[in-house]
C-alpha cells in the first residue's frame, strides 16, 4: 500500500469523525421543564421546545432557561422601623420564568437582580412599620412584597409565586426591652388573674355562707313548724282524751243518787285506807264547822233525793255530745297524720339539696 492510499484513507476518517461530532453537537435536547434560546451569529433565532432539537453545530449558542418554581434566599439585612428599631429581616421569594425569551435578553441575571430587589423593597416596607406591627403582620408584609416585585420582574418575564418573611429578630437593647415590656405584661395579666380569682372565691364564700345562713333558717322554721303541729296534734288528743272522759263520767253519773254517791265515796275511804300510806289524816273539825254553819242559816245538812238525768235533759243541759267533743280520730287517722308530715319533711329536704346541686353547678360554669 502506497502512501498516498494511507494519507486518502486517513483524511476520510477524520472527515468521518468530523460529520459526525458534527450531527452530535446540531442536536441539543432539552428537557420536559425547560425551554431554550437558540442564537446563531449573534441573533435571536428561536425558542426551543423541549424533546430533539436541530441548530447549527457553528457559531451558535443555546441558552437553557428552568422554567420551574426556584427558590431564592434574600440575605438578612439590618433595617430601621418607622419607630427607629433597628431589625434584622430576611425573607425567602418563590419565582417562576414564564418567558424565558425576556429572562435572557431583558436583565444580565434575573436571580440576582430579583434578590436585589427584594432587598430593596424590605427596607422600604418594613421602614413605614412600626416594629409591633411588623410582628403581628407578617402576612400583610409578604402580600405587599409579593405584589410589589412581580410587578417590577414582569418586563423580565418572571413571575413571583409568593414572599414569606422568615425572621424578624429585633438587635440587642431593643430585643431586651422587648423581653422587659412582655414579662411586665405577663406580670400584669397575672396579677389580673389574682385579683379575680380572689375575687371569684370572696364571692363564692359570701354565697356559701349566705346559702348556709339561709338553710339552717329553713331548717330552724321547718323543725318549729313541725313541732308546732306535733304540740297541736298532742294537745288535740289530750283534750279530746279528757273531754271523752268527762263525757264518760258524765253519762255514767247522770243516773246516779245520793245514796249511790254515799256508797262510792265510802268506796273511795275503804280504798284510801287501802293504800301503802300510813297517816291519813281526815279534818273532821271542818266538816262540823260546816254543819254548825248550816243549822244556823237553816239550811239541811240531810242531801235531798233528786230523779236521775235522762240522755235528753243531759243533752239540753250540755248540748250534743257530738258537737261538744267534736271528731274523735281513730289510730289510723293519727298514723296518716304523722306519714304526711314526714313526707313533707322528706320533700323538703329533697328540695334543698337539689337547689344545693344547682349552686355548685352555676358556680363551676362561672
Amino acid at each position: 500500500m502506497d502512501a498516498g492510499t494511507i494519507w486518502c484513507g486517513i483524511g476520510l476518517m477524520v472527515l468521518l469523525i468530523f460529520v459526525v461530532a458534527s450531527l452530535a453537537k446540531a442536536i441539543v435536547i432539552i428537557q420536559p421543564y425547560e425551554e431554550g434560546i437558540y442564537i446563531l451569529l449573534g441573533t435571536f433565532r428561536r425558542v426551543l421546545k423541549p424533546g430533539w432539537n436541530f441548530v447549527s453545530p457553528f457559531f451558535r449558542q443555546v441558552i437553557v432557561v428552568d422554567e420551574r418554581v426556584q427558590t431564592l434566599d434574600v440575605p438578612k439585612q439590618e433595617v430601621i422601623t418607622k419607630d427607629n428599631s433597628p431589625t434584622n429581616v430576611d425573607a425567602v421569594i418563590y419565582i417562576k420564568v414564564v418567558d424565558p425569551k425576556k429572562a435572557v435578553f431583558e436583565v444580565q441575571n434575573y436571580k440576582t437582580a430579583t434578590i436585589y430587589l427584594a432587598q430593596t423593597n424590605l427596607r422600604s416596607v418594613i421602614g413605614d412599620m412600626e416594629l409591633d406591627e411588623i410582628l403581628s403582620n407578617r402576612h400583610v408584609i409578604n402580600e405587599k412584597l409579593r405584589n410589589d416585585l412581580d410587578k417590577a420582574t414582569d418586563p423580565w418575564g418572571v413571575k413571583v409565586e409568593s414572599v414569606e418573611i422568615k425572621e424578624v429578630d429585633p438587635v440587642g437593647p431593643v430585643k431586651k426591652a422587648m423581653e422587659e415590656q412582655i414579662s411586665a405584661e405577663r406580670e400584669r395579666r397575672a396579677a389580673i388573674l389574682r385579683a379575680d380569682g380572689e375575687r371569684r372565691s370572696a364571692i363564692l364564700v359570701a354565697e356559701g355562707q349566705k346559702r348556709s345562713a339561709i338553710l339552717k333558717a329553713e331548717g330552724y322554721k321547718q323543725s318549729k313548724i313541725l313541732e308546732a303541729e306535733g304540740d297541736k296534734t298532742a294537745t288535740i288528743l289530750k283534750s279530746q282524751a279528757d273531754a271523752q272522759k268527762l263525757r264518760i263520767l258524765s253519762l255514767g253519773a247522770a243516773p246516779l243518787d245520793h245514796k249511790a254517791l254515799t256508797v262510792l265515796s265510802l268506796d273511795s275511804l275503804k280504798a284510801l285506807g287501802e293504800g301503802a300510806a300510813t297517816k291519813i289524816v281526815v279534818p273532821f273539825e271542818i266538816t262540823n264547822l260546816l254543819r254548825g254553819v248550816s243549822e244556823y242559816l237553816g239550811v239541811s245538812t240531810q242531801i235531798p233525793d233528786r230523779p236521775v238525768s235522762s240522755m235528753d235533759e243531759l243533752e239540753k243541759v250540755v248540748g250534743d255530745p257530738d258537737t261538744v267533743l267534736g271528731e274523735i280520730p281513730d289510730e289510723r287517722a293519727i298514723k296518716e297524720e304523722l306519714k304526711r308530715l314526714e313526707e313533707e319533711e322528706k320533700k323538703a329536704d329533697e328540695a334543698e339539696k337539689r337547689e344545693i346541686e344547682n349552686m355548685a353547678k352555676a358556680q363551676k360554669q362561672k
